[in-house]
């Protein structure tokens, strides 16, 4: 699904020293892309970046709380001057406010008995994390010949899937945090992918599975190197590729 370029790419690529995130940087390396580590610890992104490199590809560190407009802003301009533009934006940050514990062990997200500093904090990096970062970076996309930019979601964002009483999710807590972030984090996809489209933009919505990370203490049954193939597949999509979509590794999922 690679298109040739003039170019290297240059994706950026948020909550990438780990996980999912830093399977992806390593996928899109693999692929020829030179990919920019976004990490809140400095010193995390620097070896992550390192790792990279020692395998063959190009990787540099970016510093980039998508909580800290500062850091936001930084990063933009560091890009700008290190780099002249961006083709790859992949929002993987996120956190579910309960901590590392399994999705069956988040009782404190339940909607009657949640906290609600802690809907905030989540809505924070899942939701309002994921527009500074990409208005920051609109300005180095628009110079892309490909802009692609993908969101990490989840299959938790869907009302379809979620609404089943005995459907997939009908055994995990009911939740007014997480859940709900993702939902709405679709729905910044369709909006952004909708305004964009008109200038090449290719925008979506990927849901990895259920991926052994610290976000669900190691339950999921998914390698990260899994996990990040939908979302490579989303990155590197040609220009007759779909906007506005959600997938994961099998296809297309419900809203």
């Amino acid at each position: 699904m690679n298109e040739p370029t003039t170019h290297r790419k240059v994706a950026l690529i948020t909550g990438a020293n780990k996980g999912i995130g830093r399977a992806v940087a390593e996928q899109l390396a693999a692929s020829g892309m030179r990919v920019l580590i976004g990490a809140r610890d400095p010193r995390r992104g620097e070896e992550a970046a390192a790792e990279v490199c020692a395998a063959g590809g190009h990787a540099h560190a970016v510093t980039l709380d998508v909580t800290d407009a500062t850091t936001v802003r930084e990063a933009a301009r560091e890009i700008e001057e290190r780099f002249g533009h961006l083709d790859v934006l992949v929002n993987n940050a996120g956190i579910t406010g309960s901590g590392q514990v399994s999705p069956e062990d988040a009782r404190d997200q339940i909607p009657s008995t949640v906290d609600l500093d802690m809907v905030r904090s989540v809505f924070e990096t899942n939701v309002f994390g994921v527009i500074a970062v990409t208005n920051a970076m609109l300005p180095l996309l628009r110079r892309s010949p490909a802009p692609r930019i993908v969101n990490v979601s989840s299959a938790a964002a869907s009302l379809t899937l979620t609404s089943q009483p005995d459907g997939p999710m009908a055994g995990l807590p009911t939740s007014a945090a997480y859940m709900p972030s993702k939902t709405a984090l679709n729905a910044l996809t369709v909006q952004y992918a909708q305004e964009l489209r008109k200038d090449g933009f290719l925008i979506n919505a990927a849901d990895p599975g259920y991926v052994d990370t610290d976000i669900n203490d190691h339950r999921g049954y998914l390698t990260p190197a899994q996990g990040a193939e939908v979302v490579v597949r989303l990155a590197t999509l040609t220009t007759d590729g779909p906007t506005a979509w959600f997938f994961n590794a099998d296809g297309p999922l419900p809203w």
